[in-house]
């Protein structure tokens, strides 16, 4: 999958949240990277906004928006810049206005932000993707029978934004398991591919980027690292390569 076919749907011509979250309708739409923030951890000068700029600009396609030491009204307003960087936000722990879908914890129940004419918040439209944090494979499985359309499984490997967090659950932990389930926990360009290849459908980072240097070029290289460990038949058949787009076609879409 190349950088061109991962953000050919980002909506960067305009039309909002409405042209952004038609991509988690379904399981098959879910990326290989999902970013959740922690402005505490950017370093000395770095802005949160500016940086999920940079990191759309790499290719970046979904943020997980954290930031729960703010008020849901302030977390709105972030989720509505987001998306006027071209972004899909799901939003921690509970639903909010301007995010297409959320990431609960544990304990969390789906029913609880998904029913029949649910919504975000006035003005936003329904949430279309509920995820769930899962420790062990076990808990994936249950959030498979609750009907979670994906997990986070963590942790992965030893992480700096948890120390002590643990045990690492490795590469085995993510072998056929039954709903998409992102690696999060340490991850890192150099062990994002190693998750992929052993059966995650991606991966989730938070320190990695956020505590970059260069956050837009960690992104760059995660995004390099899942694209090639997804298998050939993984790959759908509207994703065609860049050498085979005629140069027509390219220029053709320019300022498109």
């Amino acid at each position: 999958m190349t950088a061109s076919n991962r953000g050919a749907d980002r909506g960067d011509s305009g039309g909002g949240l409405d042209r952004l979250d038609h991509r988690l309708h379904d399981r098959s739409s879910l990326p290989r990277l999902l970013l959740l923030t922690d402005r505490a951890q950017l370093r000395l000068g770095r802005g949160l906004l500016p940086t999920l700029a940079e990191c759309a600009s790499a290719g970046l396609t979904h943020v997980v928006l954290r930031e729960l030491d703010e008020a849901p009204e302030q977390r709105a307003r972030l989720a509505s810049a987001a998306v006027d960087l071209g972004l899909v936000v799901i939003a921690a722990h509970a639903p909010l206005s301007g995010a297409a879908g959320v990431q609960l914890p544990g304990s969390g129940r789906r029913s609880e932000v998904v029913s029949t004419g649910s919504t975000t918040g006035a003005g936003s439209s329904a949430v279309t993707v509920v995820g769930r944090s899962c420790h062990s494979r076990a808990e994936v499985a249950r959030a498979g029978e609750e009907g979670f359309d994906y997990a986070m499984l963590s942790p992965y490997a030893l992480t700096e934004s948890k120390p002590g967090y643990g045990p690492p659950l490795g590469p085995d932990a993510f072998r056929d398991l039954p709903i998409p389930t992102y690696a999060l926990g340490g991850i890192t360009p150099d062990n994002a591919a190693d998750a992929v290849a052993a059966g995650a459908h991606g991966v989730a980072v938070m320190g990695a980027v956020m505590r970059a240097e260069e956050p837009a070029q960690v992104v760059a290289a995660l995004l390099a690292a899942t694209d090639s460990a997804v298998p050939d038949s993984a790959v759908p058949d509207s994703a065609v390569p860049d050498s085979a787009v005629p140069d027509s076609a390219v220029s053709g879409s320019a300022g498109g």
